[in-house]
């Protein structure tokens, strides 16, 4: 697994935070509270899927205003319905004693094992959408993975496995993958993927013609050396 933790029970916890992202003046990314949310709930959803989990229930820490904390839901509830999925219940705190000069968000999310993990060098690798950072993710939404696609080929086993590709870049999440290895890739590899606009997916030899036909021209496969 990538950032999720197993309980003793069996239930996967994933969470993602963003801050000085929102509607607050000082903020160094000046969007709505609604995506905000909407992108730090796709990490925290692309970390369950990675875990082979589902989501049944989420946690939000707001440290934004309580005012914030309706268009936070608004985000979260767009994703999955995007996806036809059902909206876990949403359930946590907003800070109301102090003001802050920032906006801040939490998501975690607690889900159940749905899918089993297929090894990840029984697979073959490849990048699917392009690193994106701040105000990027407005600018060009054509490169963002897209999650929909995602859940189809997970559903219909065209992909084996995923893993979101974060602020440390797809150098990094490779080599937590796949260990001390040397590759070559057309995109940056150093560059921040922010909201996780890079997915890894892993797939199996007999569907790599369907993944291509299926995820098109963002589909890119990863050179092993």
């Amino acid at each position: 697994m990538r950032n999720a933790m197993q309980l003793s029970n069996g239930f996967i916890v994933t969470t993602d935070n963003s801050g000085a992202i929102g509607e607050k003046e000082q903020d160094v990314v000046q969007v709505p509270d609604d995506v905000t949310s909407y992108y730090s709930a796709r990490v925290t959803l692309l970390e369950q899927w990675a875990a082979g989990a589902e989501p049944e229930a989420i946690v939000m820490h707001n440290f934004s205003s309580e005012s914030s904390w309706g268009r936070y839901v608004k985000g979260i509830t767009q994703l999955f319905d995007e996806l036809s999925l059902p909206v876990p219940p949403i359930k946590g705190s907003s800070e109301t004693n102090m003001p802050t000069l920032q906006s801040g968000i939490a998501i975690t999310m607690i889900g159940a094992p749905v899918r089993t993990l297929t090894d990840v060098k029984k697979l073959h690798w490849f990048t699917y959408g392009k690193p994106l950072v701040g105000n990027e993710l407005l600018e060009h939404p054509e490169y963002i993975a897209n999650l929909l696609f995602v859940k189809k080929a997970l559903d219909s086993n065209i992909i084996g496995r995923i893993w979101p590709v974060g602020s440390k870049g797809i150098h990094s999440e490779v080599r937590s993958l796949l260990g001390d290895v040397s590759f070559l890739s057309s995109l940056d590899c150093k560059k921040t993927a922010g909201p996780a606009t890079v997915i890894l997916l892993g797939i199996s030899e007999e569907q790599v013609k369907s993944a291509e036909q299926h995820f098109g021209q963002l589909l890119e496969p990863i050179v092993f050396l």
